[in-house]
């Protein structure tokens, strides 16, 4: 039986630490779902359904990852799809103790279901998409850090 990790974030956008993540959890998990939950404590640069299409262009090399998006709890809508697992990079130790809470709270919503944490590569560790987003803003040279998709994307909306 395959088993379904659901790799969950805002990726508004997509870096190439979230791509890390997803393309080494594609190896571990049957099928991964990468989905996009619309965090609203934070005021997104690009709308959920531009954030799919990034997302989807990003991973068409993977043939056992899929898009999708949703307003629930992370656990609910886990539960819903009958997900045997979270996956969760780590970029630093700060990190941790922000994603041990969660883990606490999904664990307590849903036992069954496993959290899988993953270190992001060292290149990356930095990275966030507030700073890919922040540096863009400026005409940097992001290309090194997103996915090519992305900066045009963010060039884009810029108007860079």
């Amino acid at each position: 039986m395959s088993k379904l990790a659901i790799c969950p974030g805002s990726f508004d956008p997509i870096t190439l630490g979230h791509l890390d993540i997803i393309q080494r959890g594609a190896k571990i998990f049957g099928h991964v779902e990468v989905t996009v939950f619309n965090n609203q404590s934070k005021a997104p640069l690009f709308s959920v359904e531009e954030r799919i299409k990034l997302i989807e262009e990003a991973t068409n090399d993977l043939p056992n990852v899929t898009v999708d998006s949703s307003d629930y709890l992370l656990m609910d809508y886990a539960t819903e799809k009958k997900a045997d697992a979270i996956i969760r990079g780590l970029r630093a130790v700060s990190d941790f103790e922000y994603e041990l809470q969660l883990t606490s709270m999904n664990k307590k919503l849903n036992p069954e279901i496993e959290t899988f944490y993953m270190m992001t590569n060292n290149q990356y560790s930095f990275l966030s998409s507030s700073i890919i987003k922040e540096a863009a803003k400026y005409n940097a040279n992001v290309s090194d850090l997103v996915p090519g998709v992305v900066e045009k994307a963010l060039k884009k909306k810029f108007n860079n």
